[in-house]
């Protein structure tokens, strides 16, 4: 009998213990349900700050739930806009990096860690960022210039919930170009002309987002040069472009329309109309590529130049890498095509060429860029032209050109959108054919007001 009492105590002291565990396991159910729901109530209540500019109050909500956050998407974006907003950009940077990781989609984070990196002067990895979103055409050469742009149409984006978005520019100058000697301005009698210029140019780009991370883009530029001598030729040129875009994770792709419409002397312009599509990928902060394609006409209506009218199919690949702690920026392009559906007597005409440019910062008002091209066109069909190593002599080749391209320039920051900026450009094309030798050297002095 004793026995069977202190079983039967046993038995109830157990489920006393069982009931106990129950009990304990449903409160902390209940408490973490409490503390989800009041950490859901937090990040609205910080939403709402956020959404209102009050950058300092958000902070303050969120900053004690950072340590336990760290995978919650949506809490990095507004613990880094808050942040930013507070001035601090490398914990911004910090957070919206993270918040990318969760949601690699949101034109919103790319902006705003464009903004960061602008704040720390990571110049070239703010591009990288901006240009996951942004497609704005005839940017400025200079690194910094171009991120200032980025940055205040970002800013209209973020704080004043702007969809349309964009840019424009003035500029004018004063210049002088010079032809050089060659085989070929001594067969033509044009060795060695300089002639004064003066230029202007206008334009600017637009950007519409639109819903589920697409967008509407298009650009205009019109440049005009006008020459102190009366027998040189003034040239005119109008640029246009319109199409799409879509942000993809850490890609955009771009497709549409572009033209161009050039004076060309005595009354004749050259025409180019056609396709283009574009694909840019943000591999890491610091490095992006990016893979294009296009599809045009050049056409000449009349004169003399008309059998030169002909189709193009390029293709090109590109690598942008940033440096120096975000103060410069390196570019390396190539590219390949063929020119077909031609009249010009040398025939269709295989091409490809290589393309480099440097970015660079000097000090907080002085910027610069260097910049070297080289492309290499091969023709099918055999003409005749002056012999390669004689003026008075013809003969029956096959052209092949060798065109070469060296300039930089420096950028002088005046503020309020204001720049000074001189350049030098040198250009020379080599040939087989004596008179296709051509070299010229230009120097400018260029007012930009970016605006």
């Amino acid at each position: 009998m004793k026995k069977k009492l202190q079983g039967a105590e046993a038995v109830g002291r157990s489920g006393r213990w069982r009931r106990a565990i129950r009990c304990c396991a449903v409160m902390a159910v209940f408490g973490l349900h409490g503390a989800a729901t009041a950490a859901d109530d937090d990040l609205a209540q910080a939403a709402s700050l956020v959404a209102g500019h009050r950058y300092a109050e958000a902070y303050a909500v969120l900053a004690p739930l950072a340590a336990t956050s760290e995978a919650n998407g949506t809490f990095a974006y507004l613990y880094g806009r808050a942040a930013l907003g507070n001035r601090q950009p490398e914990l911004a940077r910090e957070w919206l990096s993270r918040s990318l990781k969760q949601r690699p989609d949101s034109v919103e984070a790319y902006l705003a860690l464009g903004q960061a990196y602008t704040q720390l002067g990571m110049f070239a990895e703010a591009r990288l960022a901006f240009e996951n979103v942004f497609r704005f055409d005839n940017l400025p050469p200079d690194l910094e210039s171009q991120v200032r742009i980025y940055s205040r149409a970002a800013a209209r984006y973020l704080e004043q919930d702007e969809r349309l978005l964009g840019y424009g520019y003035a500029m004018i100058g004063i210049g002088q170009y010079r032809v050089n000697s060659t085989r070929g301005t001594r067969a033509t009698g044009e060795d060695e002309r300089r002639d004064t210029f003066y230029n202007a140019r206008v334009g600017g780009a637009l950007n519409y987002e639109l819903a589920d991370n697409y967008a509407l883009d298009a650009s205009l530029d019109y440049r005009f040069r006008y020459y102190d001598n009366p027998e040189a030729r003034n040239d005119s040129d109008l640029r246009w472009q319109f199409g799409g875009s879509r942000t993809m994770g850490e890609g955009n792709l771009a497709l549409g329309l572009q033209g161009r419409v050039s004076y060309r002397g005595e009354s004749t312009y050259r025409n180019d109309y056609g396709l283009f599509a574009d694909y840019r990928y943000r591999l890491d902060p610091y490095n992006q590529i990016a893979v294009g394609g296009e599809v045009y006409r050049r056409r000449y209506p009349q004169g003399a130049q008309r059998e030169n009218t002909y189709s193009s199919a390029l293709a090109n690949l590109e690598w942008v890498h940033a440096l120096v702690g975000g103060q410069a920026s390196l570019s390396l392009k190539g590219h390949a095509g063929y020119n077909f559906a031609t009249g010009r007597p040398d025939g269709d005409a295989m091409i490809y060429g290589l393309e480099g440019s440097f970015d660079f910062k000097l000090t907080s008002q002085v910027s610069g860029f260097v910049f070297a091209t080289w492309e290499h066109n091969a023709f099918a069909a055999e003409n005749y032209h002056f012999h390669p190593d004689a003026y008075d002599e013809s003969v029956s080749l096959r052209r092949r050109d060798n065109l070469y391209e060296l300039g930089g320039g420096l950028v002088w920051s005046l503020g309020q959108g204001w720049s000074l900026r001189p350049e030098l450009l040198f250009i020379r094309d080599q040939s087989n054919a004596i008179a296709e030798n051509y070299s010229s050297t230009e120097a400018w002095l260029n007012l930009r007001w970016d605006f």
